[in-house]
């Protein structure tokens, strides 16, 4: 284990690491964000990951959601995505749930110290942010548009004060997914390593007219 970490270890100490493998995370989707997440945080050494995701590959998917290949189409993105983890890591369980969050959400016993949104609906998040709030568990929200993201760790502000619209999504490329779900990923990790992080601030992830990238963040109400 501590070849395996080697790395980590000498960034956060065997003790941090120790801590990480009690954790255990839910991620919900496992499509574009999903597969960047499950690469970020499927072989840092946490306890267990969850994934929850219906869907199968469809061959549009494929340039833009990096945990499938040619061969995939056709399979659910879930099973895909937790193979890709066992493969990369002993360290970490991984259990698929292939159905919607709505029907995962009625299951009982379940326990998270960290939920990582990976959809692309706001009505699923609203869904994910009762289950969060009912369940005292913090969240890591995220959403990808063209060149465009926004992320944030929700603990006391409520996802519900979003103004929503039902509107078709533009279209999006792989490398503004993978931004933001990196940018997720080290906010979910900053949080389990027990690291200073801002919660409830929303962080807008875009480039200017003049073609500089801009973060900025915003205080959201609690």
């Amino acid at each position: 284990m501590e070849e395996y970490f080697k790395r980590q270890i000498e960034l956060w100490g065997l003790d941090t690491q120790k801590e990480l493998s009690k954790k255990e995370i839910l991620i919900v989707g496992s499509g574009g964000l999903g597969s960047s997440l499950a690469f970020a945080l499927g072989s840092i050494g946490l306890n267990k990951i969850t994934l929850v995701d219906f869907d199968e590959v469809a061959i549009h998917n494929i340039h833009r959601q990096i945990a499938f290949s040619l061969g995939d189409e056709g399979k659910y993105k879930a099973e895909v995505v937790g193979n890709m983890i066992k493969s990369r890591s002993k360290f970490t369980d991984v259990e698929t749930y292939i159905e919607s969050f709505e029907d995962f959400a009625k299951r009982e016993n379940m326990s998270f110290d960290l939920i990582f949104d990976a959809t692309d609906n706001f009505e699923t998040r609203k869904s994910i942010d009762q289950y969060a709030k009912s369940n005292n568990i913090p969240w890591v929200y995220g959403s990808v548009e063209g060149f465009y993201g926004q992320v944030s760790l929700f603990i006391e502000s409520s996802f519900q004060t979003f103004q929503t619209l039902s509107t078709k999504p533009k279209g999006v490329a792989t490398p503004i997914v993978m931004q933001v779900a990196s940018f997720q990923a080290n906010i979910g990790l900053k949080y389990l390593i027990n690291e200073p992080i801002q919660s409830d601030t929303l962080y807008l992830l875009n480039f200017s007219s003049d073609g500089i990238f801009e973060v900025k963040h915003f205080k959201m109400p609690k």
